[in-house]
């Protein structure tokens, strides 16, 4: 695949979640001030609009021949493993803006291995504490390779408590100069 058509394939898959996130509707939960005799915070939704959030994570990527020949064997032998933070924005409740770093080589070259930001598109099922969500983007390659990237995934969120969840997902990574990769990650989620 070329690097244009990697772009391209990027730039319809952000279009769709544009559109997608304002077919959902804006998020028509008010931020109230929370009166300690008359209000309970169970009132509230776990996900609202104007919220932050912080990541820490664990993350493991696979080169695309892996993923064709994809086997335990080659999971423990060829996946490279390391860790990152991240943080994320919803202006509403189903659209935000999210960015990341991570590195998997801290022995050798750059102490982080790439960068990058995305827009989010969640879609929480009613008050249930899950979240779908897809995102898109682009970032930088600063490890092995110096390259920037385009990145489609997706993933899902669980918050078992009001500010404290757990999230997995997995992305293909359509780097400029060398083959498609896929990056997953799994962590813990704090949103403010």
């Amino acid at each position: 695949m070329s690097t244009i058509n990697r772009w391209k394939a990027l730039f319809i898959v952000i279009g769709t979640a544009g559109i997608a996130s304002l077919a959902l509707g804006q998020d028509t939960t008010t931020n109230s001030v929370v009166n300690s005799s008359s209000s309970d915070e169970t009132d509230r939704p776990l996900y609202h609009s104007q919220e932050l959030s912080i990541d820490g994570f664990a993350s493991g990527t696979l080169g695309e021949h892996y993923f064709d020949h994809f086997n335990l064997h080659t999971l423990r032998h060829d996946a490279r493993f390391g860790a990152g933070i991240g943080a994320n924005y919803f202006f509403c409740r189903y659209l935000g803006l999210g960015g990341d770093a991570y590195s998997e080589s801290v022995t050798r070259g750059e102490f982080v291995d790439a960068a990058s930001g995305n827009l989010i598109v969640r879609v929480p099922i009613f008050n249930t504490g899950i979240a779908p969500y897809v995102f898109g983007g682009a970032g930088h390659q600063f490890d092995l390779v110096q390259q920037t990237f385009g990145q489609a995934g997706g993933g899902i969120e669980f918050r078992f408590v009001r500010h404290i969840g757990l999230f997995v997902d997995a992305r293909a990574v359509f780097p400029e100069k060398t083959k498609t990769y896929g990056e997953a990650r799994a962590g813990l989620r704090i949103s403010f």
